[in-house]
This record gives structure tokens, C-alpha cells and sequence, in this order.
């Protein structure tokens, strides 16, 4: 049997600017402030241009998201990879803005796809969200110690809409997501310290942010609870960002 051969390493090149819109709803929502103070020394860091905005109503949410798009495309100069952080209430595929509306998730995902965003097209495009996504909660599982046919052409290079995504939810689809009041969220400190502290393939660095997570206990009204985020991509080359 013929040895397999290593993958060849394509990476995203990141040489152009880099963006990132952040939108958090911090009204009845303790440490929200604490998670913002992390992101912004994070994008600082990793030499984003970084956008905030506080308290967006459901309405607000898809400007604050429309209006980011357009100021790409308006650009004269190279953008190599956008961020946008989404803060707020929620349940599955809703976001709950300051006025207390709903907003589709998937709407606020449609803006800056391979379609609709021309300056970030074949670009990587990561979002994270740090919300509900239902009601269940985690008590953690004690375990021991240890005929489609695909057409490939040279030409015309065209790319599928929804490529070049990452999309990472802070809890996994049907639960809660936990904030501390001052100390801010386990999901985003936690993302924080690892894309500030090491280096890697973004999706390597997610993968510590799970394991740290999974190895964390949280406390909820006396209880011990465990929660995990959750990553879902279509990247088809490696992001580094430092």
C-alpha cells in the first residue's frame, strides 16, 4: 500500500487590512463589558480595525451589518479577512436585540457571503456568537481516563456562495450560554487568552478553546455545569492571524 501523502498547506493570505464589527447588547447583560475590554485588546493585538456598537436593536443589528458590508466594498484597498462578533440574548437562529425583537441569524450571515460581499469574496469570514441557543443545560458525562459525481474544471473560476465561512457559536444548538457578571463570559475570555497567547491554524486554536471549555466547571445556582462551543466551516485554505 502506497504511503498517503501530507496535505499541501494552502493559506489565506493576510496581508491586506482586517476588519472587525462587533455588536453586543450589554442591557441585562452582566459582563458584557468585560468580554468587549478582551475583544478590543484581542483585535488590537492581531491588528484588526475594530468597530463597536452597543445596545443595537433587532433592526440595528442588520444595518450595523449592511453598513459594514458597504464600507468594504466602497474600499479602494485589499481586505484579507473580516470578524464580526454578535453579543446578545437568543434562542436557535435568533439574536434578541436591545428593544427586545428578534433577529435571524441567517439574515446577518447572508451580508458578507461569496454573493453579496464582492471585498471578501474567497476572503475568510468568521463569525462568533455569544448567545443562547435554547433552554437545555449541560451536567457533563464522567469518562474514564483515557453516486454523486463531482466535475472539476480549470475554467471559468467561479466559487460556491457560501465558502470562506467560520461560524463559532458559544454553546452548541438547544442550550444556554453563561456569562459571569463581572468576570464577563467563559466563551470569550477563554477565545481571548488563546488567539492572544498561541499560535496556529484558527481551527487549532478552536480546538484549545473546546478543551479548555470542556475541562472547565461552571457553577449555576449551586449546580455544576459543563458547555462546549461549537464550530462549523467552510474555510477552504488555513487562517493564521498572528
Amino acid at each position: 500500500m502506497s504511503n498517503p501523502r501530507p496535505l499541501e498547506e494552502e493559506v489565506y493570505d493576510m496581508s491586506g487590512a482586517r476588519l472587525a464589527l462587533t455588536l453586543c447588547v450589554t442591557k441585562a447583560r452582566e459582563g458584557s463589558e468585560a468580554d468587549l475590554d478582551a475583544l478590543e485588546r484581542m483585535f488590537q493585538q492581531l491588528g484588526f480595525e475594530s468597530t463597536m456598537k452597543r445596545d443595537p436593536t433587532a433592526q440595528q443589528f442588520q444595518e450595523e451589518l449592511d453598513n459594514f458590508q458597504q464600507a468594504m466594498d466602497a474600499r479602494d484597498d485589499p481586505i484579507s479577512c473580516a470578524f464580526v462578533v454578535l453579543m446578545a440574548h437568543g434562542l436557535e437562529g435568533q439574536l434578541k436585540g436591545e428593544d427586545g425583537q428578534m433577529v435571524e441569524l441567517e439574515n446577518l450571515f447572508e451580508v458578507l457571503n461569496n454573493k453579496n460581499c464582492r471585498a471578501l469574496r474567497a476572503k475568510p469570514k468568521v463569525y462568533i456568537v455569544q448567545a443562547c441557543r435554547g433552554e437545555q443545560r449541560d451536567p457533563g458525562e464522567t469518562i474514564s481516563g483515557g453516486d454523486i459525481v463531482m466535475i472539476t474544471k480549470d475554467s471559468p473560476e467561479t466559487i460556491p456562495t457560501y465558502t470562506d465561512i467560520l461560524h463559532v457559536y458559544s454553546t452548541v444548538e438547544g442550550y444556554i450560554s453563561y456569562r459571569h457578571d463581572k468576570e464577563g463570559s467563559c466563551f470569550i475570555q477563554t477565545l481571548v487568552d488563546v488567539f492572544t497567547e498561541r499560535k496556529g491554524p484558527i481551527l487549532e486554536l478552536l480546538t484549545e478553546v473546546t478543551r479548555r471549555m470542556a475541562e472547565a466547571e461552571l457553577v449555576q445556582e449551586g449546580k455544576p455545569r459543563k458547555v462546549n462551543p461549537e464550530i462549523q466551516s467552510t474555510l477552504r485554505k488555513r487562517l493564521y492571524l498572528q
